[in-house]
């Protein structure tokens, strides 16, 4: 499990999340609670993109704050290793 900081701003029109030491990872709800979720998959997201890409994942900064935010919380990146197997056909014939 990695542990990043996700910052969280109520907006007119409902709340901006953001992973503060993610690049990339934002997202938004109409309540913190679906922000909290959808950055939720955001940041899962962003991470696989990273890994299948070849490129390492930021490594996480505790001192990351954000002065406009409202809330600010750990995000907890838990991923997990699965296996894909493609079964092509093999071509038949001469």
């Amino acid at each position: 499990m990695i542990t990043y900081r996700a910052a969280y701003k109520y907006c007119d029109d409902g709340v901006h999340a953001e992973v503060l030491d993610f690049p990339g990872a934002i997202s938004c709800g109409q309540s913190i609670e679906q922000a909290r979720e959808n950055l939720a998959g955001a940041l899962v997201d962003m991470a696989e993109t990273q890994l299948q890409c070849g490129a390492a994942l930021p490594v996480p900064d505790t001192s990351a704050t954000d002065t406009e935010s409202d809330v600010e919380e750990p995000i907890h990146l838990l991923l997990t290793a699965s296996s894909r197997v493609n079964i092509v056909p093999e071509p038949v014939g001469p």
